[in-house]
């Protein structure tokens, strides 16, 4: 097996672990993903516990403001910060999932929906309107809380 192809080489830890998700769920397919919805749900889990101990109240507003202080403002865009809503719209899947399918997608974003649902409350709905990861120009992603 040769993997010394510069070109693939990841430019951070996330663009790593897609690689394997995206090398994973190549070789195994639909059988994947139940395993990489339970190793994000964890992360997510862990990441929220942290978060919420840091921060002074687990309002969505809140949370979402802490979550958005990583974005790169060069691909992911704000639409809405409210204690109701936070919608997020990205041009640039950071585990670099563009163009593989939908349901690798929603299979990783279990480690964002699970941190919210940790953080905030386990009424939060995640939405994914569009994705990059089927194709889409930008991926649109909106949390809810249920009412």
């Amino acid at each position: 097996m040769e993997y010394m192809n510069d070109e693939h080489l990841p430019e951070n830890p996330i663009e790593a672990q897609g690689l394997l998700i995206k090398a994973f769920y190549k070789k195994f397919g639909k059988e994947a993903l139940p395993i990489i919805k339970e190793v994000y749900a964890r992360q997510g889990r862990a990441l929220g516990l942290k978060i919420k101990k840091k921060l002074p109240n687990n309002k969505l507003s809140t949370v979402a403001n802490a979550f958005s202080k990583s974005f790169d403002p060069n691909s992911v865009k704000v639409i809405t910060i409210s204690d109701d809503k936070f919608q997020i719209q990205g041009t640039k899947c950071p585990f670099g999932l563009e163009n593989t399918s939908r349901e690798l997608c929603e299979t990783v974003m279990e480690i964002d929906y699970e941190y919210f649902r940790t953080a905030v409350s386990d009424k939060i709905r995640l939405r994914i309107i569009k994705t990059v990861a089927e194709g889409d120009s930008c991926c649109d992603t909106i949390y809810e809380l249920k009412k």
